[in-house]
């Protein structure tokens, strides 16, 4: 049988309350147990004490004296808490038994050579009695004094207690059971307006989030776990919307000027040289694509934490050569003189790949907006940790540098549609600079300045 959770916390809180009360009950009965019995002991060896203050002996005989007392109302009556006497000599034979014995005979063992109690019957009663070695003066066995004494109350009281001890055991499971499943039905009432908040929330709906308890407790812990939880898919669907509305945007553009080419092309029949024009435009619209295809998978490997750090020791001054000698036919076309002013030596710890990607990206962005016939500096300054990168480029207006780091952003006057470009790169300068703990900054004046502080 399947249970709840709000009975599964009902039946384990009773299954564990049984094992307590039952122990519990137990002690209960052992002590009133113990009590009774022990009451019992005292009785019999009270009047062991009296009864032996009117015996003397000499040698092996026992002499009794003062009859009257052996003869006293409680050893004759048997109907309501009679005291049983019997005296027996060494040898076992009966010396004395008192009247309400009749003829019955106590339990004797002839063995015993100390005083002990134990229970026993006569005449359909039960009783409790103790037998108790008589020595003489030379220290041995002459005879033994055998006491009863009923314990039919005693029984009467633990059968009773035993009863209404079973009886209340599975009563109070009971009522446990059902005082525990209404507290568990209070307790998880908070949950249940979770389930129904969290039933409702669907991807047409994702910002809705969870409501918090009043108390900070672990029910406030799960709601705000399952929100930042929410948040976390929430940003991975608006990702992975951005990134399809980016792409199906930008890939419009090359992918239409890619047909208009080849629906020129098999229109009529051309001379070679026009193929070869018309070819090598749709090439450059391809890898214009791929590039882009690189870019956006970058950003969304950034976005999804994909990409792992790996600290080295690596050296500026090597790295931005590398560098330069890669863009050197694009600066050659331009015109454009790439100046390092980094002294030998300059050595970072950080990762070698992430910021080449970086600083690739950086110069990239300045040879592809820099003015023909200018020049790109990149200056180390180990006072402060800093990398300047500096063009004579037309700048971007202050109202733009705010959105600079924004994917697809190009500003109007500083990223004119002449100039090639997805606007990927300084968002992928600027999610790679986070990632390694470089402060990216972007000032505007005559050209563009970027400040990477390490």
């Amino acid at each position: 049988m399947k249970l709840n959770f709000r009975n599964r916390i009902a039946l384990f809180t009773a299954l564990a309350a049984a094992v307590t009360i039952g122990l519990v009950f137990l002690v209960v009965y052992g002590v009133v147990y113990y009590t009774a019995y022990n009451h019992l002991d005292e009785d019999i060896w009270q009047e062991k004490e009296e009864v032996l203050s009117n015996l003397r002996w000499s040698g092996d005989s026992i002499i009794i004296e003062q009859m009257p007392e052996w003869e006293e109302k409680e050893h004759q009556q048997i109907e309501v808490n009679p005291t049983f006497l019997q005296l027996l000599d060494a040898n076992g034979r009966l010396l004395f038994r008192s009247s309400n014995l009749q003829n019955d005979i106590l339990l004797f063992d002839p063995k015993l050579s100390h005083e002990a109690y134990f229970n026993s019957r006569i005449t359909d009663q039960r009783i409790r009695q103790g037998q108790f070695p008589i020595l003489s003066e030379h220290n041995t066995i002459i005879g033994h004094l055998t006491v009863g004494i009923s314990q039919e109350e005693s029984a009467i009281v633990l059968y009773n207690l035993r009863n209404t001890l079973w009886i209340a055991f599975p009563l109070l499971l009971i009522i446990l059971f059902l005082a525990t499943a209404v507290a568990a039905s209070k307790g998880i009432a908070p949950v249940q307006k979770l389930i129904q908040a969290a039933s409702g929330i669907s991807e047409s709906n994702i910002d809705a989030r969870l409501p918090l308890p009043g108390n900070k407790d672990e029910i406030y812990q799960l709601a705000t776990t399952i929100n930042e939880l929410l948040q976390r898919i929430q940003s991975g669907i608006q990702r992975e919307k951005q990134f399809t509305a980016d792409a199906s945007h930008e890939m419009r553009t090359p992918l239409t000027a890619i047909r208009g080419t080849l629906e020129v092309l098999v229109r009529k029949q051309r001379e070679p040289a026009q193929y070869e024009e018309k070819i090598g435009r749709v090439i450059r619209e391809v890898d214009r694509l791929n590039a882009m295809l690189d870019q956006l998978l970058q950003l969304a490997r950034l976005e999804n934490n994909n990409i792992s750090v790996n600290l080295t020791p690596v050296d500026l001054d090597m790295l931005l050569r590398a560098l330069a000698e890669k863009w050197q036919p694009r600066l050659s076309e331009k015109k454009m003189d790439l100046r390092l002013q980094i002294q030998p030596g300059s050595v970072l710890q950080t990762d070698a790949t992430l910021l080449s990607i970086i600083l690739d990206n950086l110069i990239g962005n300045a040879i592809k907006y820099g003015h023909s016939g200018g020049q790109i500096e990149c200056t180390w300054q180990p006072e402060n940790a800093s990398l300047t990168i500096r063009d004579n480029g037309p700048g971007i207006p202050a109202e733009h540098l705010q959105h600079i780091f924004e994917r697809f952003y190009r500003a109007d006057e500083a990223r004119s549609a002449s100039v090639a470009g997805a606007g990927l790169g300084l968002s992928i300068a600027k999610k790679l600079a986070d990632l390694l703990g470089i402060e990216l900054g972007i000032s505007s004046g005559a050209g563009l300045k970027v400040v990477l502080g390490f």
